[in-house]
């Protein structure tokens, strides 16, 4: 029978550093990557990855909506297999996985025994969100897993005081900023969180100033970038704050970003703030407790995402596993059992409603979004359908033009979906492509020489202003498609321009 010594092993060792839960780690993380690479293999390319495939044919230091890295990723992945969105989302595969492992070992960095280890993966492993965003190729499924590293790196200086591991989380934190700006918001609230809870002298690190110096350097080219074209990243938070307004705003703002970390997850992420600011064992980290604090503090003031602090749910499950087993072993052992069963049928749970959440139904079975609002919720299912109805919809505009017509054509997409999807599939096949969407719109300004122009999604009301001759030749509207994008999408031949572009485009671009 295991002894009261014996049990808190399990959970925490304070007398030393435990040793890493292989086994357990080891089969939640297979598990996951299981997971993972089957939904990576189902249905085809979401919107955003045909993005950033089409942003990494066009190479730049800065792009409207993100950095480099996510582009140039895709372009790789796209090289070694051409078209195959299975190998092209196999990175993200792998960094999901190492967030799953990361928050096991951050939890050993607590002084988190088996149990703790184990608890901390489950709760990562079986978070819809942060393990089911790693089925594709999106700047937030890199970003998430690079915030996890760098806290990995932090709570490990706090523990032995290297400061190259400070040196080491500055050189992530550049390569981070190359795929979101959201990183320095984290550092603030270190920063912040440190000077008020210590250790103080986390800041005054000549490593991490070194650190510092080169993230800024590393960015500067993207930051020139930005300030040629007006600074488009920092006008995507009017868009940002107009789509959580959508999915209800400020008001649901904090029990959304929980139920974010899943059923199992958020027990531990409430805990975890509370065991950070308050537990004995992790008094050195309470700065890691207010800086999750002040992040969301910071989101809802300006109307970011709820995700967007998502990247330290890691560390966070991690001390509310290591805080969780601290209560247990305070526990009489009958109560101790109970704890430990409601705490392991919560996770049979969790998982359950992550492998119901996988998307695993043939697509025949999933049925039509009812709304634009349900679409947007489940953009992460409908975005990945519909394009062969929409590249079937333009070719047969295409078909539909005098050879004459065809020597000169372009098309004209309203949505960057479109545009991406055009470009990734048929680029060889159909005229130049442009749209004024998002950063497709700074990829060019289209040639006022276009003999036609085939318009897709575009409004009618602006057509018949900016042409002599538009007329319908087709309709996208696929079942399960996203709505305006591949669904009630019309498809346009338009002659006779009547404003140049250079005019038009400027003001006819949106993000």
């Amino acid at each position: 029978m295991t002894d009261t010594r014996d049990r808190q092993k399990l959970f925490t060792s304070p007398g030393g550093r435990p040793a890493l839960a292989v086994g357990g780690v080891g089969a939640i993380a297979a598990t996951a990557l299981v997971v993972l690479l089957f939904s990576a293999s189902r249905y085809d390319y979401f919107g955003d990855e045909l993005y950033f495939l089409a942003a990494g044919r066009r190479p730049s230091f800065g792009y409207a909506d993100q950095g480099p890295v996510v582009p140039l990723l895709a372009r790789l992945m796209d090289t070694i297999a051409p078209g195959n969105f299975f190998v092209l989302r196999l990175p993200v595969v792998a960094l999901t996985v190492l967030g799953v492992v990361l928050c096991a070992v951050l939890a050993r960095e607590f002084g988190g025994g088996r149990i703790a280890q184990t608890y901390a993966a489950i709760g990562y492993a079986t978070s819809p969100f942060l393990l089911l965003q790693g089925k594709m190729l999106t700047t937030n499924a890199v970003d998430t897993v690079l915030w996890v590293i760098i806290t990995w790196l932090v709570v490990r200086w706090v523990r032995t005081r290297r400061d190259r591991l400070l040196l080491c989380a500055a050189l992530v934190t550049a390569v981070d900023m190359q795929v979101k700006w959201l990183i320095p918001f984290f550092w603030i609230g270190v920063a912040v969180g440190s000077l008020i809870f210590g250790p103080r002298e986390l800041v005054r690190r000549p490593l991490l100033w070194l650190g510092a110096a080169i993230v800024v350097a590393a960015t500067m080219p993207s930051l020139i970038w930005q300030a040629r074209h007006d600074w488009p990243q920092l006008a995507m938070g009017k868009v940002i704050i107009g789509e959580q307004d959508m999915l209800g705003g400020r008001v649901v703002f904090i029990p959304q970003a929980v139920l974010l970390a899943g059923y199992f997850g958020a027990v531990l992420l409430m805990y975890g703030v509370w065991a950070l600011l308050c537990h004995t064992s992790l008094r050195p980290y309470r700065f890691l407790g207010a800086t999750l604090l002040i992040l969301i503090a910071i989101f809802l003031v300006i109307g970011g995402r709820i995700y967007y602090m998502a990247g330290m749910y890691g560390v966070v499950f991690a001390a509310g596993a290591v805080g969780l087993g601290e209560l247990a072993n305070r526990l009489d052992p009958a109560p101790r059992r109970w704890v430990t069963g409601a705490g392991a049928a919560l996770a049979a749970v969790a998982a359950g409603f992550l492998l119901w959440s996988t998307p695993w139904r043939d697509a025949a079975q999933v049925r039509p979004p009812v709304s634009a609002a349900e679409a947007a919720v489940n953009i992460g299912v409908y975005g990945e359908f519909g394009w062969p109805e929409l590249i079937s919809g333009v070719t047969k505009a295409y078909d539909s033009l005098t050879p004459a017509e065809r020597a000169d054509a372009i098309i004209i997409t309203e949505t960057y979906w479109q545009a991406s999807a055009l470009d990734q599939f048929e680029r060889a096949n159909l005229p130049p492509i442009y749209s004024p969407s998002r950063g497709f719109g700074y990829f060019g300004t289209p040639p006022d020489t276009a003999s036609a122009v085939i318009a897709v999604g575009v409004e009618d009301s602006f057509l018949h202003w900016d042409f002599d001759n538009c007329a319908p030749v087709a309709k996208v509207d696929s079942r399960i498609g996203y709505p305006g994008n591949t669904q009630g999408v019309t498809v346009w031949t338009c002659t006779g321009l009547r404003h140049s572009w250079s005019e038009v485009w400027s003001t006819w671009m949106h993000l």
